[in-house]
């Protein structure tokens, strides 16, 4: 296959792709929105037997507004909601697939007890009450052995799982996860350090953007997909940083291969043009920044042309990219995404981007990064919670990373104290919604870590890989059969909005919410006291401050308070030590971190090894959605990505079956040629080689990631870094 043939290919596939969403988009236009109304089932207006009903998507991170068609109790159509800016009147192919999460063959319908060994696969059916007072008489066994710290809560993504963290707090455990300490944590650190809170991206009105790493036009359709084609259409320049040819690349304006793990090298050689060229506001830079002399003087080092040998990319294309950026700001941006971010110095590459955006001045500018608007949520007044005087005094993973959020905490560091039983025992588990043997990196160790576990409880939809390995497992209802707290949802241009979710049909099965499941355990406990409210009574406490709001949420299924968009911090002071944007960072040179990024050279792969790296796709949310008919049916397997030139010294052919080999263990799966990868590095997708034999339609299809990456960490927050594995690649035969 030549190379012009792959990139055609590659477009090609784009098409097809765009082609989907467009159809999205197009339906969602065309979508006649009745003036719905309050019923017992949500938000609905009877048609004959036809209903609709306001809800919020929750296939991804998103949550986009959409409006469910039912037909005689059936859900038969889920079109986007119109009056939902943010997702500016589209529903992507997973969101379209919240049908299939509801309706879902292999959904869990009853609690299940384990009654073989952990990942054997064999349960036993019992009653809801039987497993109250199981995880009560458990749970409380476990608090009174090694104390209430002793039991672990792990909430996913999800508008209840706010109520996951509240029975932690009355239960008396510090000990919580979340997924995001997985992937987003040391971004956030990054912007946060710097600004006083995390930005979003005004890519609607930008003028040039730089992704590092960032796959907007693939991994997941989002507003900031849509506002970046418009953008384009109106002139933006677009330039990608990745070792892989992306559809985001094939329609960027400028593709750069960049060495994976080099991405600071290159921002802070943009950072030595911008400043030894002054080519930044002054009066700006005087007013708002903090430590530009310092950082005038760290950034000496590394110019472009030493950049050039570090990440591939020539001088001239860096010295020209800066002058481009900078004359293009404010309305300029570096963009916040997440996967370059993936490595053991992963804050300090985000700080680098961070800088640049502070020397283009774009923060709270049109065009630039906006700050975060009111949208004007009240924290609803609950009962204090009750004081553990035998208590360990902190978190099982305290001074494990420096600059951890507590809130996230960081489950490969937990992972870690669980193991070593320091400083103290970890026996017990609550999930929810979370699938680290899917997403967290080292799966075998995730199995040790289980095994360690005296009682392990998994609340999911399906029997995800985790759940398989849990002791009791209990059915959750999906998202349009439950009612939700509000929940505040911030965004690109034409996001500051609250949404709810009330039911658009009845649960299946014996399904619950866990809201419901975690007010009665708490009753079983002796807690109830601390669960004496409904999401009713706690959803209206949270809109008091809104005027009007419950009826419109019932009208549009969308709440927005008219809030300032941009110059929000004009008077202002920030919410920094310095009390401005912080280029050089006081607290971290306090606590003996580096003011400002210092570049290590990343390990390289031997000879013999390449650098596999970690990527996301429209279809699939981790592993959560492998599993729905639809999805599969685009994306069937995964394979493994590699330069046909690389293949080609190991005598591998297109379509081979491969062995491919880390420090921790071995899969195998498929080879597909991809020109548009560096040759130094493969890929494959997540979302596969589960372990659960409950999962029929992606169980025994491709190879688990997770199950190859090396479990290493981000130096300061403890955020997972994927990108820091090396394998070697084997032919095994022809399938």
């Amino acid at each position: 296959m030549s190379e012009r043939n792959e990139s055609t290919l590659t477009r090609r596939s784009f098409i097809k792709w765009a082609g989907l969403s467009s159809a999205a988009t197009v339906a969602g236009s065309g979508v006649n929105t009745p003036k719905l109304q309050a019923s017992t089932t949500g938000s609905k207006k009877q048609k004959g037997s036809i209903q609709y009903a306001y809800s919020v998507c929750d296939m991804c991170m998103n949550k986009c507004g959409l409006i469910a068609r039912v037909e005689d109790g059936i859900v038969k159509k889920l079109d986007p909601n119109p009056k939902f800016l943010k997702s500016r009147g589209m529903l992507c192919a997973r969101g379209n697939a919240g049908i299939d999460r509801l309706y879902d063959p292999d959904r869990l319908k009853h609690p299940l007890l384990r009654v073989g060994k952990r990942g054997e696969g064999k349960w036993k059916q019992i009653s809801w009450d039987e497993a109250y007072n199981l995880m009560a008489e458990r749970f409380d066994k476990i608090a009174k052995k090694y104390t209430r710290c002793g039991v672990l809560f792990t909430p996913g993504s999800d508008m209840q799982s706010t109520f996951v963290h509240r029975f932690a707090e009355v239960f008396g455990s510090y000990n919580v996860t979340t997924h995001e300490s997985n992937c987003l944590v040391s971004r956030n650190r990054a912007f946060l350090d710097t600004y006083g809170e995390v930005p979003f991206a005004d890519l609607l009105n930008t003028n040039y953007v730089i992704m590092s790493g960032s796959n907007r036009f693939e991994a997941l359709v989002t507003p900031d997909s849509t506002d970046l084609m418009t953008a384009k259409k109106r002139g933006c320049k677009i330039v990608v940083l990745d070792p892989r040819y992306t559809k985001t690349a094939a329609l960027a304006d400028e593709w750069f291969p960049i060495k994976p793990g080099t991405d600071m090298a290159f921002f802070l050689a943009v950072t030595h043009v911008i400043i030894n060229e002054n080519r930044f506001d002054a009066e700006y830079a005087k007013d708002k920044l903090f430590g530009l002399e310092e950082l005038r003087e760290h950034v000496q080092q590394y110019s472009p042309e030493w950049a050039e040998k570090e990440c591939d990319i020539s001088a001239k294309d860096i010295i020209r990219i800066a002058r481009e950026l900078s004359t293009a700001a404010p309305e300029a941006i570096i963009y916040p995404g997440r996967r370059s971010s993936d490595y053991t110095q992963s804050s300090q590459i985000r700080r680098s981007m961070a800088i640049v955006n502070a020397l283009l001045g774009n923060w709270d500018r049109i065009g630039g990064l906006t700050a975060t608007r009111q949208v004007g949520l009240s924290k609803p007044h609950l009962e204090e919670a009750p004081f553990y005087e035998d208590n360990p005094d902190d978190r099982v993973d305290v001074d494990r990373a420096p600059m951890m959020f507590e809130e996230e905490g960081s489950f490969k560091l937990i992972r870690d104290a669980v193991l070593e039983q320091k400083p103290y025992p970890v026996k017990g588990w609550f999930i929810y919604k979370f699938n680290p043997l899917q997403s967290a990196a080292n799966r075998q160790k995730t199995i040790q870590m289980m095994a360690q576990m005296d009682f392990i409880v998994n609340v999911d939809i399906t029997m995800s890989d985790t759940a398989y390995y849990s002791d009791l497992v209990l059915p959750s209802s999906s998202y349009l059969e439950r009612t939700d707290p509000a929940s505040g949802l911030q965004g690109s241009s034409a996001c500051a909005c609250v949404v709810t979710r009330d039911p658009v049909v009845k649960p299946l099965y014996e399904s619950k919410p866990v809201f419901e499941i975690l007010k009665t355990l708490s009753t079983k406990m002796d807690l109830g006291e601390y669960f004496d409210f409904t999401i009713e009574e706690y959803r209206k406490q949270q809109l008091k401050k809104l005027p009007n709001a419950e009826k419109i949420l019932k009208e549009d299924g969308v709440y927005y308070n008219q809030s300032k968009l941009y110059g929000i911090y004009e008077g202002k002071i920030y919410k920094t030590k310095s009390k401005k944007i912080e280029l050089m960072n006081t607290r971290y040179q306090e606590m003996g971190v580096d003011p400002m990024p210092v570049y290590h050279r990343p390990n390289m792969p031997k000879s013999n090894e390449f650098r596999i790296v970690v990527g996301r796709n429209a279809y699939f949310t981790h592993g959560s959605t492998s599993n729905y008919l639809h999805l599969n049916e685009l994306m069937p397997e995964n394979t493994l990505w590699m330069h046909p030139k690389s293949a080609a010294k190991l005598g591998i052919k297109e379509g081979d079956l491969v062995a491919v080999k880390s420090s921790v263990s071995e899969v195998e799966l498929k080879v597909t040629f991809k020109f548009g990868i560096r040759e130094d590095t493969v890929y494959m997708e997540t979302g596969f080689g589960v372990l659960s034999k409950n999962l029929s339609t992606v169980q025994g299809k491709g190879a688990c990631l997770v199950e190859l990456l090396e479990d290493q960490s981000d130096a300061l927050t403890g955020n997972m870094a994927m990108h820091e594995t090396f394998v070697t690649v084997q032919r095994k035969g022809v399938v």
